[in-house]
């Protein structure tokens, strides 16, 4: 018998969030014979204590006796309990410093952490994520915050709505002039973020027509990576090259800077790749961007302008760039209007919730409680008997501060 337990979430700011919502718990247990799941009380879940009890889950203070431990966000240090197996998004694979205290806890108390953000099929395709709504929400924000610079429209904040059709009845307020809106990324988070241009009646165009056209009404376009990186020596964009060789390409992003009125970031960065642009690209006078909501949330990453995370009840901040600072929103027609809410999932926690519990239950369960013959299970194991695994030793030097 494996026994899961549902975490209270625990980080600060608090997400409402839960990996399996009351109504799947019923569906695991039906699908797996020996498994029992309890969930630990809470009282900042967007589904309640009672909404599991309801379904005959057991509502519980302690978890000590559980197996395995299912959360959302990082676990605080001082709430993980040695020796168990733990899922969360660690946000440690990028070594990030802010959590390399939460990694080396986790290896000092031989805690098994799978990392959602590395489970994935044969084909490398993640099989577990809150992608679409990080999308759907940040091209709301950014929209919102277009409608705030400019004082064109008021709609409500995601999270004062209900959820995702609630969000819907705003769609209809949204007045926009004829400018331009960049999407990048090709994965969840940007279909996510077409989704709502899509309801809001915003024509979808071809990057060669984004860039070359002039039009009447508000216009968006799509940009993979093909569309805006090329080789630094000439040729044609090969995407595995591009993948595996990243440092062989620089952006050729500002053709697009230079018509956008609005970026709206959703494609996956790693360090190694160029940056979408630079500083001193932004101060030119024919840099037109004038507001980004950065999806990715990468701090001083692909963006120069996100320079901090924001947060749900304060979820937008200027960037001048003269000076590189932050500074307060909507004060100067000079700035960047940055949206870099780095939960945005949050602001809808029931429909998100939803989504990631099925593909938890589906997708996820069968190899946790099974063999994990393909060997998913492995792939985003970072620690495991009080080391990391094989395939995140690269991480021992950032577990030793150096």
């Amino acid at each position: 018998m494996t026994k899961i337990g549902i975490l209270k979430e625990g980080k600060i700011p608090v997400d409402k969030r839960v990996p399996i919502i009351p109504s799947q718990t019923k569906e695991a247990l039906e699908k797996f014979s020996d498994l029992e799941i309890v969930a630990q009380t809470s009282d900042i879940r967007c589904f309640e204590d009672a909404d599991y009890t309801n379904v005959g889950i057991e509502i519980v203070k302690e978890v000590e006796d559980c197996d395995i431990l299912l959360g959302v966000k990082e676990v605080p240090i001082d709430n993980l309990i040695p020796n168990k197996t733990y899922l969360f998004f660690s946000h440690t694979i990028k070594e990030q410093s802010y959590n390399r205290e939460l990694l080396r806890a986790i290896l000092k108390k031989n805690i098994r952490l799978i990392d959602y953000e590395l489970l994935t099929d044969e084909n490398k395709t993640r099989i577990v994520a809150f992608g679409r709504y990080a999308g759907i929400v940040g091209a709301y924000n950014g929209i919102l915050t277009y409608g705030k610079r400019y004082n064109q429209f008021k709609i409500r904040p995601a999270h004062e709505c209900f959820d995702l059709e609630d969000l819907k009845t705003e769609y209809q307020k949204v007045k926009l002039p004829r400018i331009k809106i960049a999407v990048t990324g090709g994965g969840r988070v940007s279909r996510g973020a077409m989704e709502v241009l899509d309801g809001m009646h915003i024509r979808k165009v071809t990057p060669a027509e984004f860039l070359e056209n002039l039009y009447d009404e508000p216009v968006y376009t799509q940009l993979n990576s093909r569309d805006y990186n090329k080789p630094i020596n000439g040729g044609e964009f090969n995407r595995n090259e591009f993948y595996k060789q990243p440092e062989n390409y620089e952006s050729d992003f500002l053709k697009f800077a230079k018509v956008a009125d609005i970026l709206i970031a959703g494609a996956f960065w790693a360090p190694e790749a160029p940056v979408l642009f630079k500083r001193e690209d932004i101060i030119r006078p024919d840099f037109r961007i004038r507001v980004i909501a950065d999806i990715t949330c990468d701090i001083e990453g692909s963006i120069p302008s996100t320079k901090r995370s924001s947060t749900i009840d304060d979820p937008i901040y200027d960037y001048n760039p003269t000076d590189n600072e932050v500074e307060a929103p909507l004060k100067d027609e000079g700035n960047i209007t940055v949206m870099a809410v780095d939960n945005l999932p949050c602001e809808l926690p029931r429909d998100a919730s939803t989504d990631f519990g099925h593909e938890m239950v589906n997708n996820v369960l069968p190899h946790l409680l099974g063999e994990d013959k393909q060997e998913v299970i492995k792939r985003a194991t970072i620690a495991e008997n009080g080391k990391l695994t094989e395939r995140f030793q690269y991480l021992q030097n950032y577990v030793d501060g150096k």
